[in-house]
Parts: C-alpha cells; structure tokens; sequence
C-alpha cells in the first residue's frame, strides 16, 4: 500500500482551485453558468502565467519537470499558505522509491531531556506516532505506555477513543490539525506503506476521517493554544511549542505550557505534585476505549 502522488497531486490543486472565486481573485464573471464552485482552469492559468495546456497536464498529476519559478506562479495564483507551498513542493518532486519507511529511534539524551522539563512534553514523529514522554504528558494526556505501541499514535487517539473527545474542549480543531499533518506526511513519504495502512484503517472506521481527508488540507506542526478538560483537575488553556530535531527530521519535541499566575498553571502544577497518581487516574479515564 502506498500514496499516489500523481492522484495526491490532482486533487490537492482540484482542491485549492475549487476554494477561489472570480471575485476573490479580481476576476469578472461572466461566460456560461459556472456548475461547480471555484476557478476554472483557465482562469487559474491566466493568473499563473502559464498555458492551459501546461497547467491542465498538471491538474492531471504530471508534475515532472516543473520549474520552481512556475510552482511558485501556481501557489501565488492558488493563495497558498506556507504549509500548502510545501506540500506542493513535496508533491511535485516525489519519486517512487524516495522515501520509504524507516524504523524511529529516540537517542537516550532526547529521553532525559523531556524528563527533566518541568512541564508535559513528548516526542513524537511520522504518521503522529508518539515515540517518548514524560510523567506529566502521562498526567495530562492519559499513560501511553499502558498502550500496545502501535496504538501510541494521535490519529488512533483522536478518532478512536471515544475519550479524547471529552478531554480537547474543540476535539473538532484537534481532529482537523491531525488530518493537516498526515497529509504533509503523505506528500514527504508517499512509499511509506505504514502511513498508507493508517490512512485506510482510520477512513473505514471513521467517518469525520474520511470528510477531513478529503479536504485535502495540510498544515505543519508549530505552535498555538488548546483547551484541555482534564478528569482530574478540570479545563485548562495551555499552550503548546514543537521544535523539530535538526539531526532528525522524522522526530519533533513538543511541550505544553500554561501561563504563569492563572487557574490553569495551578491546575497543571497539581497534576505535577500528584505525579503518579494523576497519572494511574489520567489513565483509567483517558485511554479507555
């Protein structure tokens, strides 16, 4: 099982051509009735410079041989944003055999170092795998480790646990930031027959999965805030940081925060002094199926 990126390449231009209007682009309207929304083809190849020909065998999937300078022209005309730019890229330059899966290995330092901040962090990495945390991403997000580890996965989490519904106050925004980053996933590793395996089981069971996917929205890991209703301690707005690991692109660190002096730093400095404690509850509630 792998990702076609010719079929990933169509629909994800299908896709950002069907959200632009005439107007938004400062298009007259006029010609026959439009029978689906957005930009027709010719309109977006006028914008982008290029023939109707050669943007259509694009559309198509044939992305071989496209310059930079065009790619950019496309993204410019399409309005998109620094992740859709990336993925285009991504996109456009797959060969079968790139990229093929890989066995993930967190170096020991990695480990001590999420141990040591005084705050949830774990790492994680391709497909939303979750590969180490410490006791208080346990306290907060439920133990992990009492998971089976193919299990320990934020797509699986999200649209399989019944659970973490109740724990994101906007499970929906979570969901949707899920789905944004295995699509990036897709673009960079379409040989990686494990993230095709994920794909297909989270689109037969789940039915929001299945609606966001084809949307074919992408975003990258970054930062930003979420509010959480923890079992044990109540909501809490916390913000979260990711750094990537410059020796390892596959992996990225992230912590959550709350800010000094409010109900939430009291909330997740509770959930720090019960340790574990807060983590055998967080567990009993938040990994049940």
């Amino acid at each position: 099982m792998t990702v076609d990126p010719r079929t990933e390449l169509s629909e994800f231009l299908r896709s950002r051509r069907a959200r632009l209007s005439p107007d938004d682009v400062g298009l007259p309207q006029y010609g026959r009735t439009r029978r689906v929304p957005g930009l027709r083809r010719e309109e977006l190849a006028q914008l982008a410079g290029v023939s109707v020909a050669y943007y259509t065998r694009l559309e198509q999937g044939n992305g071989r041989n496209v310059s930079a300078e065009v790619l950019d022209s496309i993204a410019r005309a399409l309005r998109l944003n620094d992740a859709e730019r990336a993925h285009l890229r991504n996109l456009t330059s797959s060969k079968p055999g790139k990229k093929k899966t890989a066995r993930t290995q967190v170096r020991p330092a990695l480990k001590h170092l999420i141990d040591g901040v005084g705050v949830p962090a774990y790492i994680g990495g391709r497909r939303s795998d979750i590969h180490a945390w410490n006791p208080m991403a346990a306290a907060l997000f439920g133990d992990w480790g009492e998971l089976p580890p193919k299990e320990r996965n934020w797509a699986r989490l999200i649209f399989l646990r019944p659970s973490y519904q109740d724990l994101f106050v906007n499970w929906q925004s979570k969901a949707e930031d899920v789905v944004g980053f295995l699509r990036m996933d897709a673009g960079c590793y379409p040989d990686d027959p494990e993230l095709a395996a994920l794909i297909g089981e989270l689109s037969v069971k789940s039915e929001l999965f299945r609606q966001l996917w084809a949307k074919h929205d992408v975003k990258e890991k970054s930062f930003g805030t979420k509010v959480l209703k923890h079992p044990l301690v109540g909501e809490m707005t916390l913000s979260y940081e990711t750094l990537k690991m410059p020796s390892d692109p596959d992996l990225f660190l992230s912590t959550y925060h709350a800010e000094p002096g409010t109900a939430s730093a009291e909330a997740l400095q509770l959930l720090a002094n019960w340790g574990t404690d807060a983590t055998r509850a967080g567990t009993s509630v938040n990994t049940q199926a």
